[in-house]
């Protein structure tokens, strides 16, 4: 009875902490806005333990900050902060291609022995919905696929579970800083990437240097997008 008590908290927890990102990521929950554990358990009909495990889950991920007497509130990223993340990233995929030239892998599902050519149907597949999410300028339907597509792009590339979880945090923190202002700019398709399939396509014919030339691109859009709101700033 106590594992299966544990097991239900364990994924009250996770259910909660994904509900809560999810929030934040909508735009529903914004910058700087603060919550308690009660109000949180009183909107989802739980209990506060695993509202307080989850709470605090986000903010070892850096969604949320704690304040011991005011409770928690939506973690507010700076200009400076998505710099950073953008410049994060570039250095580690960087490294990662450098150290590990992906081979060519056939992509297609017909052929069970691939193993990362199988892997990449995936990725392909929700790539091209991040894709014409991005052309569309749908930020509820890019947000999602395009967070997934680099989390299992992440695993098969870099084969090694810290780099990809890191990788992960970095992408929905950048998301999370983006989304207020991505939905207020009457531009913002100019901004969206969608070379989701691009990459995974160089990847999968093993073609290390346009894999590296299209997240360059990507972050270097990314770059620039953080100067235009630098200068809107000034």
């Amino acid at each position: 009875m106590a594992a299966s008590a544990a097991v239900t908290r364990n994924t009250l927890r996770r259910q909660i902490a994904d509900a809560l990102r999810d929030e934040v990521l909508a735009g529903r929950l914004q910058p700087g806005q603060e919550f308690t554990v009660k109000q949180i358990a009183e909107q989802y009909g739980v209990s506060a333990t695993p509202v307080r495990e989850a709470l605090v889950d986000l903010s070892a991920q850096g969604l949320l900050d704690s304040d011991q007497h005011r409770g928690f509130r939506v973690h507010q990223f700076t200009v400076d902060d998505y710099r950073g993340m953008v410049e994060a990233r570039m250095l580690v995929v960087d490294g990662i291609f450098r150290r590990h030239a992906p081979a060519p892998a056939p992509l297609t599902a017909a052929v069970p022995d691939v193993g990362i050519g199988v892997a990449l149907v995936s990725v392909r597949r929700r790539g091209e919905a991040a894709a014409r999410a991005a052309r569309a300028g749908d930020l509820d339907i890019l947000i999602g696929y395009d967070i997934r597509y680099w989390r299992e792009l992440g695993r098969l590339v870099a084969a090694n579970d810290y780099i990809a979880d890191f990788l992960h945090r970095l992408r929905v923190q950048a998301w999370v800083f983006s989304v207020p202002y991505l939905r207020s700019d009457r531009d913002r398709l100019g901004w969206l990437w969608s070379g989701h399939v691009d990459l995974v396509d160089a990847i999968t014919r093993g073609d290390a240097q346009a894999a590296v030339a299209y997240v360059r691109a990507h972050n270097a859009q990314s770059l620039e997008w953080a100067d235009r709101l630098d200068r809107q700033a000034g």
